[in-house]
């Protein structure tokens, strides 16, 4: 049998769909992505075990000295496979094995309970994965002559890089937002569960700039595509990602068993607490001080047990509306910051400049305390899930007070209006380009004044720093439109001049009026005839 090629983003989607597609009639669209995400964990944990018995084999070959049962034996000791960041999958959980009963299985008799079988056993070799995989395959509704199909048609996919790490693609979280668009997107915006868009947590993670030795929190960490991205940029620039603490949480209990598989797929260890848990009522890391917390969580939500919670110390700036979380959403991650601790929370626009319950005082207060460092208005379509506008808040522990995030700019806050920026990545999606990201975390990093960064000037229509005494002008409103300005444009000698365009769409409107009541007689006249 040939190998099988290495396909596409583009590719692996289109199979996938299909491979989703397959079930239709059989399971609702809820459960389509949890019936394929656990498969493709299994698939893709198969093939970096794989990929690192290939290369230890070498290593040991190359040693000598080995008999073939010596050699076989330590091949399948669990300690070679978890010491270099990669779970041990047993023989007969191992995805190969997996296809071998799809293809021999006379209408796929007894593979769902092979596949349960798989994951327990995988969950028993690894304790890290305890109660997070799914065992869902041996007694839903899909038959399992459909079952093996599915498996012999994910079979072909191959992934880019299998061996996992931080290097290698956001496999599940990615797979996880395609089903999301494809599927209802209502389900996403319901309880926020939709994965990150990764260009605005590549922008909130290169802003940060997390590094090695250093504890990140994401209180909503959802599939944990946060974390993914702090061990790549780590790793980029020279630090040791393994020596990074990762602390999270997730209410959703399917998603939370998906930043487990995420995580495992690049071999990241995170404390994800026990089980899913709500952060607002069952805070999972009372006592944690982190110096990094970075979160996208649900925008705008209604339901987040407020009523409850009124006297909660987490509110130093002011008790949140019960209606809306998006202030408790801020207040509780700034409650998570070592001295000197700075924060990045993807909000909705409304967050800037909302005065309803008393979020107006909380924005003042956060402000007068010099707790908001930036704050950064996206473009709009980041995100598939959801149409309502983005914006960032960049809170900064210690602000002119002796914080090495924020040199000297007490007193003030940094706006960028990053709204004009993007390309369109299809018909409904946009993205911040690579060149983008480092253009706004360039700004950034000057006005923090970190080494090397340059020196910061405001830049008419994107950028622009102010004191406090200017933005309580503004009644404490963020909207960063208010405070940048206009571009400057250089003169259009071939312009037209005020006067004559004046002129000319006054014109231009008489006639449109006079064309307008034409039609209306026109149409009159028809309705006279026919009544």
């Amino acid at each position: 049998m040939p190998p099988r090629k290495k396909r596409s983003p583009e590719e692996m989607k289109d199979i996938l769909w299909r491979a989703a597609d397959k079930l239709r009639g059989s399971l609702d669209a809820a459960a389509y992505k949890h019936f394929v995400l656990g498969l493709v964990f299994l698939k893709y944990v198969s093939a970096a075990m794989a990929e690192r018995r290939r290369q230890l084999e070498a290593e040991l070959r190359a040693e000598g000295g080995w008999e073939e049962a010596g050699l076989l034996a330590t091949l399948e000791e669990r300690r070679e496979y978890t010491g270099s960041g990669v779970y041990y999958v047993p023989p007969a959980a191992r995805w190969e094995s997996v296809v071998d009963l799809a293809r021999g299985t006379g209408g796929g008799a007894g593979i769902g309970e092979a596949i349960d079988s798989a994951m327990r056993a995988i969950e028993g070799y690894n304790p890290a994965l305890l109660g997070t995989l799914p065992k869902i395959y041996g007694d839903s509704s899909v038959d399992g002559r459909r079952l093996a199909d599915l498996v012999e048609l994910l079979d072909r996919v191959v992934f880019q890089e299998q061996s996992g790490g931080p290097g290698a693609p956001d496999v599940v979280g990615e797979v996880y937002e395609f089903f999301l668009a494809r599927f209802a997107a209502s389900e996403g915006r319901r309880g926020g569960e939709f994965f990150t868009p990764a260009s605005v947590v590549r922008l909130l993670v290169e802003v940060l700039g997390p590094r090695e030795g250093e504890r990140v929190y994401d209180p909503a960490c959802g599939s944990g595509g946060m974390f993914v991205q702090t061990a790549h940029s780590v790793r980029t620039h020279g630090g040791d990602w393994l020596n990074v603490a990762f602390y999270g949480q997730e209410r959703n209990a399917t998603t939370w068993r998906l930043a487990h598989m995420n995580l495992a797929v690049h071999g990241i260890e995170a404390g994800l607490g026990t089980e899913p848990a709500d952060v607002f009522r069952d805070d999972r890391h009372p006592d944690l001080k982190a110096q990094v917390a970075l979160t996208a969580p649900p925008f705008n939500l209604s339901d987040w047990g407020g009523d409850f919670l009124a006297m909660d110390r987490r509110w130093v700036y002011g008790t949140p509306p019960v209606n809306n979380a998006n202030y408790a959403w801020l207040q509780h991650t700034a409650s998570k910051l070592a001295p000197g601790g700075r924060a990045g929370v993807v909000l909705a626009n409304g967050s800037m400049s909302s005065r309803q319950s008393g979020e107006g005082d909380i924005r003042r207060a956060m402000l007068e305390a010099d707790l908001v460092a930036c704050v950064i208005a996206l473009p709009g379509q980041l995100f598939r899930t959801t149409a309502i506008p983005a914006c960032v808040w960049l809170l900064a522990d210690g602000k002119g007070r002796g914080s090495v995030w924020a040199r000297e700019r007490g007193g003030e806050v940094l706006f960028v209006d990053a709204r004009e920026l993007g390309f369109m990545a299809d018909r409904t999606l946009r993205e911040l380009s690579d060149e983008e990201i480092v253009r706004i975390n360039d700004r950034v990093r000057a006005w923090r004044g970190e080494p090397g960064a340059g020196t910061y000037e405001d830049e008419p229509g994107f950028c622009a720093s102010v004191p406090l005494s200017a933005i309580a002008e503004q009644d404490f409103v963020l909207t960063p439109g208010r405070y940048v300005g206009t571009a400057e444009t250089a003169a259009d000698p071939d312009a037209e001049p005020p006067d004559a365009r004046v002129a000319r769409l006054t014109a231009l409107l008489r006639e449109q009026f006079a064309e307008s009541e034409r039609l209306a007689k026109a149409v009159d006249a028809q309705l006279r005839r026919v009544s």
